[in-house]
């Protein structure tokens, strides 16, 4: 997978956690290794040594011939042919073609293969923590009365497509350079295997990716299969034909959309047809140092005035420590926070109508709508923002996305506004202050407001321009991508965002971050919401005019009522020419 990284990304996120079925399989190989070292009586079963290396070569990419798994049962040749054979009759195992005779195949673990051994995984650990006892006890503990184990079921891993996609030159993606992605390059030979296909990913800044989408819509035939495309471009992109609705080229119900986030799912929608899947929903939340508020007999903030009030008790420059940190930085950083500001205020950026869950978005594509910028709830959302900085890092008027979370994550700051999708900054940081002693709020809201999370992230799609004989395949490797199994494996491998109930239920992605409880909670709260940024073609240039009237603000170089008019104005006038 060719990767150019995004400008703005320098993590590299190791896996948290060995995979469960790694572990399981690692260790019934070394004990049968053991019990054949004690005493060839004790030699494990062919089937099981054949199970055991076609789930390891699946976890891990590799392929994995008649030959190979003839070797690896360690029993003679043809005993071993005979067991594989009776494994395929009863539908264990998968065989693939590997070229167009059929004559070369690479055999792989069938679903119900996979469905026994996430089972075996699960009762394996819990007998071994039940007999031996273990850190994790309070896992079994979990299943005896009926908690996690009892209430969702664990995701099987991914299942190799029955035949291999069909695409000259392989699968070829484009995406932003986030932790996220970041992770789907990681793991590129498990994809690699399951589609059947080499990948190439492209990953840029987003506004190199941005630019590079609207290059490629330009040419005859896109460069790519599939790309990435931040939630508040779907207005702009679907007006100018630059993705592909996907209700021309498949059934919408193959993607389960019950099993989306419901903010995530209409965030991917204009004029009510889908323009991609969900990839990425992640929220903004309030991260929270729950062990300095503990100290300081501080309540976790419900309102905009609690934080403050929070913040103003946290901040102690002299011994290195800052109330919050956010987006301030001038242009989009700051007119990102400008939006969701004036959202938890109660005001969208647009004259939205209202609704039982907050504001409606989905008659934006009959362009009826004007900017609602200057008004009493903005003078307040503006004032709030100016208190901000009594609390707030010297630097935080050059805080942009990554700036506002390594402080956090060292340890230097109390609280932060932050995407989902940076927890990894702390989370799977040992050396960080932070690490198991983060909250996740949603954001406090203010008069007239309610408590909101705003949703970021990415969708998938599949470019207008893309040739018609490679459409196909490429819904095939978007189901791929986006399947629960996929973002299951992302979630282990270090990501911490997740579009769907059914991953953020699962019981071994539960253990790995308090994150995806929270976050789920908030959606059935209806606290996740993606109207703070309406997917209008203007929203770019809206964000760009907030970023640098509050700029000027914040440096006091205009009042906040000459912030409010002047945005409010150049914000008209982008409408005017639309």
């Amino acid at each position: 997978m060719n990767v150019m990284r995004g400008e703005n990304f320098d993590l590299v996120v190791p896996p948290q956690v060995k995979a469960d079925m790694v572990s399981v399989l690692s260790f019934m190989e070394s004990l049968g290794d053991e019990l054949e070292s004690a005493s060839d009586l004790f030699a494990a079963s062919p089937n099981l040594r054949i199970s055991m290396h076609l789930i390891r070569g699946h976890i891990e990419g590799r392929l994995v011939t008649m030959t190979s798994l003839i070797g690896a049962s360690r029993a003679p040749y043809a005993t071993a042919n005979r067991r594989i054979k009776d494994m395929q009759e009863a539908g264990l195992i998968d065989q693939r073609p590997r070229t167009a005779t059929g004559k070369s195949f690479s055999l792989h673990p069938s679903m119900a293969l996979l469905d026994q051994w996430t089972q075996l995984t699960q009762r394996v650990q819990r007998l071994a923590v039940a007999q031996f006892g273990s850190s994790v006890a309070a896992d079994v503990s979990d299943y005896y009365y009926g908690d996690s184990y009892l209430t969702a079921k664990s995701i099987p891993p991914m299942k190799v497509l029955q035949s291999p996609l069909k695409l000259p030159g392989g699968l070829r993606v484009l995406v932003h350079g986030d932790p996220t992605f970041m992770v789907m390059d990681n793991l590129k030979r498990q994809f690699e295997q399951t589609i059947g296909t080499q990948i190439h990913q492209r990953a840029f800044s987003i506004d190199r990716l941005r630019t590079e989408i609207m290059r490629n819509a330009e040419r005859k035939a896109s460069a790519y299969d599939i790309i990435a495309v931040d939630l508040p471009w779907v207005g702009d992109f679907a007006q100018k034909n630059v993705l592909m609705p996907l209700d021309q080229i498949m059934d919408i119900g193959r993607i389960d959309p019950s099993d989306f986030h419901t903010a995530g799912w209409q965030a991917v929608h204009w004029g009510g047809r889908a323009y991609g899947v969900p990839a990425q929903t992640t929220p903004e939340l309030l991260f929270y140092r729950k062990d300095l508020f503990a100290k300081a007999g501080l309540e976790p903030p419900a309102t905009t005035r609690d934080l403050l009030r929070a913040a103003k008790a946290l901040h102690d420059p002299h011994r290195g420590i800052h109330g919050i940190a956010w987006n301030a930085a001038r242009g989009t950083a700051l007119g990102h926070t400008v939006l969701m500001t004036l959202a938890d205020f109660g005001q969208p950026v647009l004259d939205l109508k209202q609704n039982a869950g907050g504001f409606e978005t989905k008659d934006l594509a009959e362009r009826d709508y004007r900017v609602t910028i200057d008004t009493p709830a903005g003078l307040q959302a503006a004032q709030f923002l100016k208190d901000l900085l009594q609390y707030s890092p010297p630097d935080i008027l050059s805080m942009s996305w990554y700036e506002r979370i390594r402080p956090y994550a060292a340890g230097r700051i109390a609280m932060a506004y932050g995407y989902t999708l940076l927890a990894p900054y702390f989370e799977l940081d040992e050396a960080s202050p932070a690490k198991d002693q983060t909250g996740y709020l949603p954001h406090p809201a203010g008069p007239g407001g309610a408590p909101i999370a705003p949703v970021g992230g990415y969708l998938m799609g599949i470019p207008a321009n893309l040739a018609e004989d490679r459409i196909p395949a490429a819904v095939e490797a978007l189901l791929a991508f986006t399947s629960p199994a996929a973002q299951k494996m992302y979630v282990q491998n270090g990501s911490r965002t997740n579009p769907r109930y059914s991953v953020g239920s699962d019981p071994d992605v539960q253990r790995l971050s308090p994150i995806f409880e929270a976050v789920d909670a908030m959606s059935w709260r209806d606290e996740l919401q993606f109207w703070p940024r309406p997917p209008v073609p203007e929203i770019d240039q809206i964000i760009q005019i907030c970023g640098e009237e509050f700029h000027d603000m914040l440096r006091g170089i205009i009042t906040p009522q000459d912030a409010l008019r002047r945005a409010q104005g150049r914000a008209d006038a982008i409408l005017s020419r639309s």
